[in-house]
């Protein structure tokens, strides 16, 4: 080990994957309700179908047909391993195991049970998990569901931080294993940290990426024992890597970091959108974390999928962003955790924001706009496109909202003028709803209805609405995890005969002539007024 008292800097290169029983975390393995669900009725039974075929799921893993299964990708020699991690689940927290049965069980008793007349008869006969927990209610066609008091879940032995754990490592560029499906088990090369993700020693460690500190202070604040603080060293440097050019002086800016990551500047303000960044910064064809103004006032999240609300990324930002602007949830609803919690839990600040609503800055404003589709028609209100006033600029960020029905757009545009600058996703033939929500379902879906039910953006001829609605002459279309660095999150495979990638290819035919200009992102770009 170095000198512990040097004065060192984080590295640009560090990888941080936060884990939740080895797994990796993203608001469904963290939000409790949501978390209890996906761990029984999802991963542990992904782990039982590894062990019962390890060879099957390791084979399937590296087909690129089945990129984004779930399937685990972990050597059939580390088996034992996963062994014991399925086992340490199952007595560790069985409370998470029986909250999610009781889950199941008081969503049957609803289906069976609430005919439109009264509930109250129903409350004494639920599981005690769910007592205190849950209010059962009518909507206005007589359908019942349960709906959580889900700030209580974060104090019920549904929720655990002990789950909780980080993995810091160096980015070779060696793609990750799929998220969704394989756990991250012990490797030399990483450094293995038992600590929750709101610890302060982690602020601590991401803010070095700006300002030195000594190896002695972070091994302190991190708490590490000596082979911990060996682990550390490889992973702090001398030399500071950020980019002269990561503010601006005059005028207005806006760079594309991949996928639907945008920073938007004035010299007064920095505003990132649904922040998913690089950390290898030795390919020269992408910004990264390097390239980030030391003090973002403001974070866009535009909804909870997990290529948008990027903890990996976001706990390297604490200590730096002003707010966290998220869209409130329905509060309760199974499917639509609180973005707002979720982002507490882990130490940021949180903006929350109904349609329409404004965040005001020096200079200009957010207003948070509805966002149609993309989430399988599920009740999900916790999304939101945005309207960003920017040094003179009007910005509609679209995230992946459809254009099903365009007539939403005028009204964006009556209210609150035409845009100069439209950022679109396109990812028009998305998966199907139970690929992503599978686990929170505890009645069958049939395939059909699932297959039926996609998470899609716009096609060409939606995105076309758009533009014509939203009176805008600018359109960019970000890229669909085709970016290298996205693939552990993404999981996409795409070829010129893709079908949203000839969508792209229409809608762009039609901007040109109508002598618009659009792109196709892809890595980087920047806009400078």
């Amino acid at each position: 080990m170095g000198d512990s008292s040097e004065l060192r800097y984080l590295r640009s290169n560090v990888i941080i994957e936060p884990l939740v029983d080895r797994f990796y975390a993203w608001m469904f393995t963290f939000a409790p309700v949501q978390a209890s669900m996906n761990l029984a009725f999802l991963q542990v039974p992904l782990l039982e179908s590894y062990l019962q075929s390890p060879q099957v799921h390791v084979a399937a893993s590296n087909n690129p047909d089945l990129r984004g299964g779930y399937f685990v990708n972990v050597p059939e020699e580390r088996a034992g391993e996963v062994t014991e991690l399925l086992e340490t689940i199952k007595k560790d927290r069985a409370d998470m195991l029986a909250f999610a049965d009781a889950i199941a069980e008081g969503e049957e008793l609803v289906r069976q049970n609430a005919t439109g007349f009264d509930l109250t008869p129903l409350y004494p006969k639920l599981p005690p998990a769910l007592n205190g927990l849950i209010e059962m209610a009518y909507d206005t066609s007589n359908q019942a569901a349960i709906r959580f008091i889900e700030p209580l879940t974060y104090k019920s032995p549904a929720f655990d931080e002990r789950r909780q754990s980080v993995q810091l490592s160096l980015d070779d560029g060696v793609e990750r294993p799929f998220i969704l499906s394989t756990p991250r088990l012990p490797s030399p090369d990483v450094l293995e940290l038992q600590i929750p993700f709101n610890h302060p020693g982690l602020e601590a460690l991401f803010q070095a990426r700006m300002k030195p500190t000594t190896a002695a202070k972070l091994v302190e604040a991190l708490g590490l024992d000596e082979a911990q603080a060996a682990q550390l060293d490889k992973l702090l440097t001398t030399e500071p890597s950020l980019s002269a050019d990561r503010h601006i002086e005059d005028g207005g800016r806006i760079r594309y970091f991949g996928h639907a990551c945008l920073v938007l500047q004035t010299p007064d303000v920095s505003i990132v959108t649904d922040p998913f960044i690089s950390t290898d910064n030795t390919k020269g064809d992408r910004y990264t974390l390097d390239d980030l103004p030391d003090y973002i006032d403001l974070v866009l999240i535009t909804h909870g999928h997990q290529d948008h609300i990027v903890l990996e990324t976001l706990l390297q930002l604490r200590g730096r962003v002003g707010a966290v602007v998220v869209p409130r949830s329905s509060r309760g609803n199974l499917e639509d955790p609180s973005m707002g919690l979720y982002l507490r839990e882990i130490g940021l600040p949180v903006i929350e924001v109904d349609d329409f609503d404004e965040v005001p800055f020096k200079g200009g404003r957010v207003v948070a706009t509805p966002f149609l589709g993309e989430h399988s028609d599920l009740d999900i209100r916790s999304k939101s496109t945005f309207w960003v006033e920017l040094a003179g600029k009007n910005v509609f960020v679209g995230a992946d909202s459809s254009g099903i029905d365009p007539v939403l757009y005028r009204y964006i545009r009556n209210n609150l003028g035409q845009v100069d600058m439209a950022f679109l996703g396109m990812e028009c033939d998305g998966a199907p709803l139970t690929w992503l929500y599978g686990g929170l379902f505890t009645k069958p879906v049939t395939k059909k209805m699932s297959d039926s039910r996609k998470l899609s953006g716009s096609n060409a001829a939606q995105a076309a609405d758009i533009m014509n609605e939203l009176g805008a002459t600018e359109a960019y279309v970000y890229a669909m995890g085709e970016e290298s660095w996205q693939g552990h999150v993404m999981a996409t495979t795409y070829h010129p005969d893709t079908y949203q990638l000839k969508q792209i290819e229409e809608f762009l035919g039609w901007c040109k002539e109508r002598g618009f200009t659009a792109e196709h992102l892809f890595n980087q770009r920047e806009w400078r007024w």
